[in-house]
């Protein structure tokens, strides 16, 4: 069977497994400059693949400036990069999938550092040392680098459409496939701009169209708007208006907000939400998930639970 088929098989696994975590990987700090130490996951492999995956939430936006990852997540992240190496581990015991060849894989929080790192070891077949960085293996400061470094063949993720689309500007320079697994973006349909990107989930077209199908469903004709700041917001938020306006319905208000924003701009929404009521009562939602956590929250600390039906994925 030919790599693709096993690409393709990696897919349908990870669909299946990925809420379960099945083993624990073998871990190895990678090379580290003077000014960071960052940790990877590594499986090793006769074909490595690269995969990205949110291992940390984003920090508030007051802590932005200390460029510090925020707290683990345990089901979106840890569980993904599990699911990963369980699935890697099937393929290759299968015999009459890939016989011979074993594939490998490396994993990093980080996606646009880890993203020149898989360029890098694709462009290069022997790491040079000569620039007096040190290796790191299991904590050890004394363990050697491998003598080389296999090519990345593709990059799996990462889940964020506008982090997917940083990536994708980057790795398609050296003809790099990526695979994402949530990244959703009517932008990323474009192959003129994203040639060397692939997805194993529809765009928000989709998405955009059944949330007017729930709002005309409910005969709700004068709703209020809100999205993430950012690509996938933006874009899904646009197609979604477009829509309701061929289809005659009213947006009372439409705001935006950064997922990772302070609680007094949550709370600042929140009021000229209410401004609209008691007509504007459903609010449809083009949001990241930490973004509805965010308006949730608001609306508890308001004590205006109940005043708002939010509809959204």
């Amino acid at each position: 069977m030919t790599l693709l088929n096993a690409f393709s098989t990696l897919y349908l696994s990870l669909g299946l497994f990925h809420v379960f975590i099945f083993c624990k990987p073998n871990y190895e700090r990678s090379l580290i400059p003077s000014s960071a130490t960052r940790l990877v996951a590594r499986m090793d492999g006769d074909i490595i693949i690269g995969a990205l995956f949110s291992v940390h939430h984003q920090p508030s936006a007051e802590k932005v400036a200390e460029r510090k990852c925020g707290e683990i997540r345990e089901q979106y992240g840890i569980q993904r990069v599990e699911a990963m190496f369980h699935t890697l581990d099937r393929i290759n015991a299968d015999p009459n999938l890939l016989p011979n060849i074993t594939l490998g894989c490396e994993h990093s929080s980080v996606a646009l550092e880890q993203s020149i790192e898989f360029i890098r070891d694709s462009l290069i077949s022997i790491r040079d040392d000569k620039d007096g960085s040190r290796w790191c293996i299991d904590g050890d400061p004394s363990g050697q680098p491998p003598s080389t470094k296999k090519p990345i063949v593709g990059v799996i993720g990462p889940g964020s459409s506008s982090v997917a689309i940083q990536v994708q500007n980057l790795l398609q320079l050296f003809n790099i496939p990526q695979i994402a697994y949530s990244a959703t973006s009517i932008d990323l349909s474009d192959k003129t701009l994203f040639k060397y990107f692939l997805r194993v989930v529809p765009s928000d077209t989709l998405q955009a169209r059944a949330l007017l199908d729930i709002v005309k469903s409910h005969n709700w004709t004068y709703v209020s708007a809100v999205h993430t700041e950012g690509n996938y917001g933006e874009s899904g938020m646009e197609v979604f208006k477009e829509l309701a306006a061929q289809d005659g319905l009213c947006i009372a208000h439409s705001d935006k907000i950064y997922s990772n924003a302070g609680e007094k701009h949550f709370d600042r929404l929140l009021r000229k939400l209410r401004e609209r009521l008691p007509k504007a009562r459903v609010v449809v939602c083009f949001c990241e998930g930490m973004t509805v956590r965010g308006l949730l929250m608001a609306m508890r600390r308001l004590g205006i639970a109940g005043e708002f039906l939010l509809i959204g994925r």
